[in-house]
């Protein structure tokens, strides 16, 4: 071994506690990207291949009765590879064991299995037989939820009429990978379930034979999308067409979607910010490092080694942290990485989600940390490098001693001995100083960040689910009712209040933006539906006019006041324009609002209600169930309290994997930062502390001078982090901004106050660790002056 490795050896012995905190951080940063990114990659990889496989459909669209006939004409359309339709209905289930009423959407599949669009992978059981009207494929979700067991029977009113399913097999399809009830924000596989039965069976029983209200399409390689749907459109808007769309605005698809947008997201921010920090620490350590060892660098010159030799020396110094960053996080993230796919497995139907580990990304984050710590510390290396050698040998030049501002203004009388040296030595290196105050800050941000998420999630649930939706259950009609029938509604039992609503089926249009969507008409002196803008404060319903969202606004390209183009995509298709009358905000989903009677006149119809929201007595809700179970008229019932139980398992659930991450390499960072700002300062101040005890300080006072410059470091970091931790929210806010849910602002006191205490704790332990090595110094060793 060369004399100049045994060097770096021992160098590395020597600092082995800075050198773990700091690999340690490092090792959070590539931790982090590994698990974030192989999560990435793993779902990324099964939406794709699924989708292949199974041929998933690029064109959808629902109707209310087309003849088969039409088929041809619908092949005939350019760019069009494979035509699918199908009978689609949903009914009101009586699964044993539920009380509470249950959505079943039915679906037709040929009497013989044959390959088709949106496949089938049957995971259990068999496919249905020949001429047998009541077998059933169940989704493999719904039956898991529901502890179904092959053979099952379960009662549905199918046309009015109880009808006896029996269960044959258990059955995926990458049209509900994410499988959710239209109308939900969430999925509720215990309320809601797939079924497919015979084509035959399904559409003699709802006058369907002969006949198709729903319809799949596959495109040719090179066909335009949008030409396709424009002509589907003007071919099936005689037959009640709803108007068709792309896979990209699928339910499924679209949920899958966002979440792989934000598992990228989340792969690229916090490990950047780890390595940052890293990054930060080593250049410090390193030019520290350097400083105390002037003398050496001229004795490897004065024995030839060129000053490429000692610039790779130093870097050699920074790789070797690296690499032990490296080995933890790269062990650790390939861990995690694995639990949080495992956990996408509860909340995505695949058929195999296999976790895939790239070589080429562990490369990658290798080459990614050893750029930053690099970067971090090449300015320092270049510098020892280039150290003239009779430079080198001298010792540094003393500072420059002069009263401080404390001590201009008259206030040194206050202060102790001890005091006066500790704020003498802030105050003569303020380069220092705020190098340490900005470390510090830095871990007090990201432990502000990990509360601000919990904080998110929480606000979420009081708002949308206690001040915005105060209803304890939704019924939806089969089709659009005589708003006679809201008292009908109010006469079930148990039930408080009955608010109706009208839910229309539209597309909005301002300029080129267009989206799809329901705009929900409400009682304007209803309760039970409470719109409020950021502030929460309460947005009346306008006369005339429509409210959306703040998220669909920014989607279209509105602000109050302009007129939106409204094409409805049933009964008689209007168009109409409706001003926008104003934004309310919702932190899930899109929605647009309008008085109901207003939604009637744009409708060109009567008092017509889709549905109502009820609020119930909890002592009947048996009796309620039971009731709702057998009325035809309802084709489902959506539960407040499930909903939030469902946000809790599914958003709440996954990201909480993120932010228990987070917060645990925060606390590390909080301890790396801190133990190497004082374990620092301890190697650049031995000479001048064993120099205190020679002339009489005691090893308290000593103790005292060290980590009371600590202290006051510290204390002054704490604010920057907490404004450092707002400006990572608001990142962090502008990320999780998606369709399907939105994180505020919102940073609580018990966030900062957790923040706090960690880095505190953080400050205590460092401080009795390097009392301890400040105890032990070899004062006649410290003491001897260089030469």
């Amino acid at each position: 071994m060369k004399a100049i490795d045994r060097k770096l050896f021992r160098d590395l012995l020597h600092l082995w506690g800075q050198i773990l905190a700091i690999a340690l951080i490092v090792a959070c940063g590539i931790a982090s990207f590994v698990a974030m990114q192989t999560a990435y990659e793993s779902l990324k990889l099964s939406q794709s291949t699924y989708y292949e496989q199974y041929r998933f459909a690029q064109i959808f669209g629902q109707l209310k009765r087309a003849p088969e006939s039409l088929v041809d004409q619908i092949q005939s359309i350019p760019g069009v590879a494979q035509v699918q339709t199908r009978v689609v209905v949903d009914v009101t289930l009586d699964v044993p064991g539920r009380q509470e009423p249950i959505t079943g959407r039915l679906i037709s599949i040929p009497e013989q299995q044959t390959p088709m669009l949106n496949d089938l992978f049957i995971r259990q059981g068999r496919y249905i037989g020949a001429g047998q009207r009541n077998e059933v494929l169940v989704s493999e979700a719904f039956a898991r939820a529901n502890r179904l067991q092959l053979g099952d029977r379960l009662g549905a009113v199918i046309n009015g009429r109880w009808q006896s399913l029996q269960i044959v097999g258990f059955a995926l399809s990458p049209e509900f990978v994410y499988e959710i009830r239209p109308g939900d924000l969430l999925p509720d596989n215990q309320r809601f379930g797939v079924f497919w039965m015979d084509r035959k069976a399904l559409g003699t029983a709802f006058n369907m034979d002969g006949a198709f209200n729903d319809v799949s399409l596959s495109l040719l390689p090179g066909a335009n999308p949008a030409e396709v749907i424009f002509r589907l459109d003007r071919l099936l808007e005689p037959f009640g067409a709803f108007g068709a769309y792309q896979q990209e605005d699928q339910v499924s698809n679209q949920f899958l979607s966002d979440e792989i947008i934000q598992l990228r997201t989340q792969a690229y921010i916090l490990p950047t910010i780890f390595l940052g920090i890293g990054a930060f620490l080593l250049h410090v350590l390193l030019s520290r490092l350097i400083s105390t060892q002037r003398d050496q660098i001229a004795v490897l010159k004065a024995f030839g080694y060129s000053n490429r030799a000692i610039g790779w020396h130093f870097l050699k110094f920074v790789l070797a942290i690296v690499a032990i960053g490296a080995m933890l996080g790269i062990g650790s993230g390939l861990w995690l990485g694995s639990a949080l796919t495992g956990v996408y497995t509860h909340f995505y139907q695949f058929p195999v989600l296999r976790y895939e580990i790239s070589p080429r990304m562990v490369i990658l984050a290798i080459g990614i940390s050893g750029s930053a710590a690099i970067a971090g510390a090449w300015v320092t290396v270049r510098r020892a490098a280039a150290l003239p050698p009779a430079e080198a040998m001298r010792p540094e030049a003393p500072a420059q001693f002069r009263p401080t501002l404390m001590e201009q203004l008259g206030f040194q009388a206050f202060l102790s001995p001890v005091g006066r040296i500790v704020l003498r030595n802030l105050e003569r290196k303020p380069a220092q100083a705020l190098m340490s105050i900005l470390g510090i800050g830095l871990a007090v941000a990201m432990l502000v960040a990990g509360g601000y998420s919990q904080d998110a999630l929480q606000y979420i649930i009081d708002v949308q689910f206690h001040t915005i939706q105060r209803d304890d259950i939704t019924v939806v009609f089969n089709e659009p009712r005589s708003s006679r029938t809201r008292y009908e509604v109010a006469s079930l039992p148990g039930v408080l209040t009955a608010e109706p609503f009208r839910s229309v089926a539209v597309r909005l249009r301002f300029g080129h933006h267009t989206h799809r969507i329901a705009i929900m008409g409400l009682d304007p002196g209803g309760e039970l539906r409470y719109l409020v803008d950021r502030h929460l404060r309460p947005v009346h319903l306008p006369l005339d006019g429509i409210l959306l969202t703040d998220k669909l606004a920014d989607l279209l390209q509105v602000k109050p006041g302009d007129l939106l183009t409204v094409e409805v995509l049933e009964g008689d298709r209007p168009v109409r324009t409706v001003p926008v009358a104003g934004l309310v905000d919702e932190l899930l989903g899109l929605s647009a609002y309008m008085d109901i009677q207003a939604l009637n006149r744009l409708m060109q119809e009567g008092g017509t209600i889709s549905g109502a929201f009820l609020a119930v007595d909890e002592q009947f809700l048996d009796p309620l169930y039971t009731q709702l179970k057998r009325t035809p008229a309802i084709a489902s019932v959506s539960l407040q309290k499930a909903m939030i139980e469902r946000f809790q398992e599914t958003i709440a659930a996954s990201q909480g994997i993120a932010i228990t991450i987070q917060v645990v390499f925060a606390c590390i960072i909080a301890f790396g930062v801190v133990y190497n700002a004082a374990r620092i300062a301890l190697s650049e101040r031995g000479r001048e502390l064993a120099t205190l005890r020679i002339i009489g300080f005691s090893k308290v006072q000593v103790a005292i001078v060290l980590l009371g410059e600590q202290a006051a470091l510290t204390i002054a970091a704490i604010p920057l982090g907490f404004a450092l931790g707002y400006g990572i929210a608001v990142l962090l806010s502008q990320a999780f901004n998606t369709e399907l849910y939105r994180f505020p602002l919102i940073i609580t006191k018990s966030s900062y106050a957790f923040a706090f205490v960690v880095i505190v704790i953080a400050a205590l332990v460092s401080g009795l660790l390097v009392r301890h090595q400040s105890d032990r110094l070899d004062l006649i060793a410290v003491l001897k002056t260089r030469e």
